[in-house]
């Protein structure tokens, strides 16, 4: 069962990286949310950068945690999951490491 080993917790982790790309597009705005709190927190260029290597991270994080999770449910062989997980870091690459 695909998604079984790590109980969805994968997509998790996408919601997570989503989060924080949009904190990255939001950071420098004045526009609020709401509840009426501005929703850019105005960290400094330096934090921002760190922010950006951190989605990245995240994102392949998320990428390798379903190709590991289908093969250890059963979906997918080992050469698959080599296959799959190469096109998947490969579309990663291709679309831009924040996407």
């Amino acid at each position: 069962m695909s998604g079984g080993h790590f109980n969805y917790k994968q997509y998790e982790i996408e919601h997570i990286a989503d989060q924080v790309e949009q904190m990255i597009l939001d950071n420098d705005t004045d526009e609020l949310d709401e509840w009426g709190n501005t929703k850019g927190r105005g960290f400094a260029e330096d934090t921002m950068v760190e922010f950006k290597k951190a989605l990245v991270i995240i994102r392949q994080a998320q990428v390798y945690t379903q190709r590991i999770d289908w093969l250890v449910s059963g979906d997918d062989g080992e050469d698959s999951f080599h296959r799959r997980l190469e096109q998947d870091l490969a579309r990663f690459i291709q679309n831009g490491v924040d996407k």
